[in-house]
Order: structure tokens, then C-alpha cells, then sequence
């Protein structure tokens, strides 16, 4: 197999859900610190276990190897153990929900209790202030179009426990002869770079340049700014900041929703620039930023809409599927610090069929604003393409009964037919583990909500 030198930062991308194939060459002081974070990890896993009262838990998938005890499953007859899901609009004392007054009373706040308890994890009540700082303000051009860069750190207040310090990173890019604030689209990302300028020989244009083109600004946040990628890191980070270096509690938020809060965070901040339209801001990332954005846009009515890209497990695939990501890998000590230590549970003594939610409510809760579900082919298994597109198939019934417009179908659609009518859509492209083919359906699609006369998204709340 080949030998790559690689960013130490994929390294650790490659270290979670996906199914990384490359072998790496590290620096003995790399290899150490990929060591350490192993280590600890583990440790806070098993302390976590111990606290629950667990011992055991059942492996995780193997997407590696075809011929392993526990290999992947990707065949579609052996998928759906649990065809029964939890009903989005069934109170929990039986009664049916009919009217959009008692699903925002009583049936939303049901669910999101029963995702912060079970599956995310809860946001402390008592989280520091951020204060936000321009860094630096530029002007140049993206393809031609003159822009306005703006670098900007969110300082959170650490006062209470110096030891731990956050500044989250953002940047900001919009036109610089816009007549009046702009759509923005933020892309939970790696980090800054620049975007790849148009070549005379092609017509493809950055993912931002399309934005830039539509007259849109466009806006990237590091997650890992916020809270770090690994269990070794929850003592660090806004969590570790929050709890004063302490271990978490079971129903503690993990790295999913402390990501979410910090584009939340994001918002308010593009709530006070003048160049934003703050009414049109969307959310877009690829994989484990898919779940978290899945999760920002569900908890943050602020987000108009949402562009989640191959979220699978975690994310908006059905936990109750076999296909690809399981529960269990998401329960294991390489992706925990993900979700809530209670997640841990329904990988030993409980199963996926004792989850109080699916993911099919996690996108019930974005109602009634528009969500695009995307997915790869070829490459892609590992995330659940239709397991994804049933979770939009069942958070349909909250749309409707919203006002909104469902998938439209129940069947599960051709790769490269986008279900784009409704205010749930999906497509799935004919390439691997990438946003990128899927870029200038999203941008089509929220192009109808962000013209003014079709914008609305109440949904008589």
C-alpha cells in the first residue's frame, strides 16, 4: 500500500467514523501525541462505562475488512431489524399531536429532552459570554468578484477557571459591492484556506465561489476551535472550560452539541454585522461537521437552512438501520466524546431499539425550515445513503403538519435523482465521501428561500 505524508490534522479526522485506508509516516513526536490522546481516551471510555454500570459492549462494524466476524453490513435485506420507529407526533401520555400549538408545546420539547438526556447531551445552563474580536479585515478577489475577508476570534469568558482557554475562529467573506447585507452560508471546516481560484481551462468554481456568485457571502468555522475532536479533550474546550477540568457527568454534552453552540455563537455574532442578512444564514458540513450540523439546525431555529452532508450515524441516518456506521462504533472509545456519555448504553446493556428517538425526529426538529440531505455513491456506504433518506421520509408528518412539503415519496430515489420539491430534500451523487458534486443543488435550492417572496418559515409557531 502507499505511503503518505499527510496534514497531522487529517491524521486525526481519519482516527473516528470514517474508514480511513492510508497509512501515515509520523514524526516520533506526532506518533506520541496520537499515543497520548489514544490513552486518555480510553481512560475517560472507561471511566464513563464504569460509571454506567457497564462492562462490556458489542463491537462496532468493521468496514475495513469484508471477511471480519462483525464486517459491515450492505445488504439491504438484513438492514432493517427494527422497521418500527418512534413517532414523531405521539405525546408521550399517547395522545396524538394535530395542531402546530401543541407539537411547539408540548411534543418538540419532549423530544429535544429526551436527545439531550440520551443521544447529545445537555448545554449547561450557565455557559461564560463570548466576546468577538476583528482580527484583521482584507480586500481582494475570488474569481474575479471583489470581496471582504474578515478573521474573527470569539473570545469565551474564562475567568472562573483560567486553566482552559477558547477562542473560537471564524472568518467571513462577502462582496464588496453589495447594496445591502447578503446571505451567508457557514461551513463547519479544517481550517482557513483559501479557496482555489478558477483555472481557464475548467468551469468548475469553489463551493464559495458559486455562493460568491449568487451575490451571497460565505463564512467557515473551526470546529476543533471550540471543542477538541477526541476524548483525550473533554476536560479541554468549552466542555472542559464549563466543568473546571472536570470528568462529565452521563448526560453532559459532548462534541456534537458543543460544536453546535459554538455556531450558534457564530450567529450572533453575524447578527450584528451589517453586511449579513441574518435572517438568511445557512449551515453546511461534510460528515462528522454533517452531524454537527444536523444538530446546530435542529436545536437553533436561528439557521434558515441546512446542507448535511453524509452525516450517517450520529447524524441523520437511522439508528435502527444495519448498514455501514453502526451505534456501537459511535459508542466506542474513538468517537464517544461525540454524544453524551449515556449514548454508551445502547451499545451493551440496551440496543438501538431502546432509543427513546430516531434520527428521523432529529430532523423534525429543524421543521418547519428547509434541510437538504446529501450523499456520495461510490465510497459512501459506510454513511447509509437510504438510511438517511428514511429519516427524511419519517420527519415528514412534522412538516405537513407545519404547513411544509415533504420528500414527496417514500421510495428510495436513483443516485443522481434529487428530491428537490419539498422542504425535506435528498440526493445522493454518483461520487465518494465529498460535498462537492452536491454544491450547486444546495445552492438552487436554498436560492428559492432566500428571494424574498418565498421566504417564510414560521410554520405558525
Amino acid at each position: 500500500m502507499k505511503i503518505i505524508k499527510i496534514n497531522f490534522y487529517t491524521i486525526l479526522f481519519c482516527m473516528g467514523a470514517l474508514n480511513c485506508h492510508a497509512q501515515f509516516t509520523l514524526t516520533p513526536q506526532q506518533k506520541a501525541s496520537l499515543d497520548s490522546i489514544k490513552k486518555i481516551s480510553e481512560q475517560d471510555h472507561g471511566a464513563m462505562m464504569e460509571i454506567l454500570g457497564i462492562t462490556t459492549l458489542r463491537p462496532g462494524a468493521n468496514g475495513n475488512d469484508p471477511n471480519s466476524t462483525n464486517a459491515a453490513n450492505y445488504d439491504e435485506s438484513k438492514a432493517n431489524p427494527y422497521p418500527m420507529l418512534p413517532d414523531p407526533l405521539l405525546l408521550k401520555n399517547g395522545k396524538k399531536v394535530t395542531t402546530s400549538k401543541t407539537w411547539w408545546s408540548q411534543r418538540r420539547p419532549e423530544i429535544v429532552e429526551d436527545f439531550d438526556r440520551e443521544i447529545y447531551g445537555r448545554v449547561p445552563t450557565e455557559i461564560p459570554n463570548v466576546i468577538w474580536e476583528i482580527i484583521s479585515t482584507t480586500e481582494s478577489k475570488n474569481d474575479s468578484i471583489p470581496v471582504i475577508t474578515k478573521k474573527i476570534i470569539g473570545h469565551v469568558d474564562n475567568s472562573l477557571y483560567p486553566s482552559v482557554k477558547v477562542d473560537i475562529q471564524l472568518s467571513l467573506t462577502t462582496p464588496a459591492n453589495a447594496s445591502g447585507p447578503v446571505p451567508v452560508i457557514m461551513e463547519f471546516t479544517w481550517g482557513f484556506r483559501p479557496p482555489p481560484q478558477t483555472q481557464a481551462s475548467t468551469v468548475v468554481l469553489s463551493w464559495q465561489q458559486q455562493v460568491l456568485a449568487k451575490g451571497w457571502g460565505y463564512a467557515n468555522i473551526i470546529p476543533t476551535s471550540i471543542q477538541a475532536d477526541n476524548g483525550a479533550g473533554l476536560t479541554q474546550g468549552i466542555i472542559g472550560l464549563v466543568n473546571k477540568g472536570q470528568p462529565r457527568k452521563p448526560d453532559d454534552w459532548g462534541a456534537l452539541r458543543a460544536w453546535a453552540w459554538g455556531a450558534s455563537r457564530a450567529l450572533d455574532y453575524l447578527q450584528t454585522d451589517a453586511h449579513v442578512d441574518s435572517k438568511r444564514v445557512g449551515l453546511e458540513g461534510h460528515s462528522r461537521y454533517g452531524k454537527a450540523v444536523a444538530v446546530a439546525m435542529a436545536y437553533d431555529e436561528r439557521f434558515a437552512i441546512s446542507f448535511i452532508s453524509s452525516s450517517g450515524e450520529g447524524g441523520v441516518k437511522l439508528h435502527r438501520r444495519n448498514y455501514g456506521e453502526l451505534v456501537e462504533n459511535v459508542a466506542g472509545a474513538g468517537e464517544y466524546h461525540w454524544m453524551a456519555g449515556n449514548f454508551i448504553k445502547y451499545a451493551g446493556p440496551l440496543h438501538w431499539n431502546d432509543l427513546p428517538v430516531d434520527a428521523h425526529e432529529l430532523i423534525a426538529l429543524c421543521a418547519p425550515r428547509p434541510v437538504f440531505i446529501s450523499a456520495g455513491n461510490k465510497g459512501d456506504n459506510w454513511v447509509d445513503a437510504k438510511g438517511m433518506f428514511l429519516a427524511g421520509v419519517h420527519a415528514g408528518p412534522v412538516y405537513r403538519l407545519l404547513g411544509k412539503k415533504d420528500l414527496g415519496t417514500t421510495k428510495f430515489p436513483a443516485v443522481e435523482t434529487g428530491l428537490m420539491e419539498g422542504d425535506i430534500a435528498f440526493r445522493q451523487h454518483d461520487a465518494g465521501h465529498t460535498p462537492t458534486p452536491n454544491w450547486p443543488v444546495f445552492i438552487t435550492f436554498a436560492e428559492r428561500y432566500f428571494s424574498n417572496d418565498r421566504y417564510s418559515t414560521n410554520g405558525n409557531k
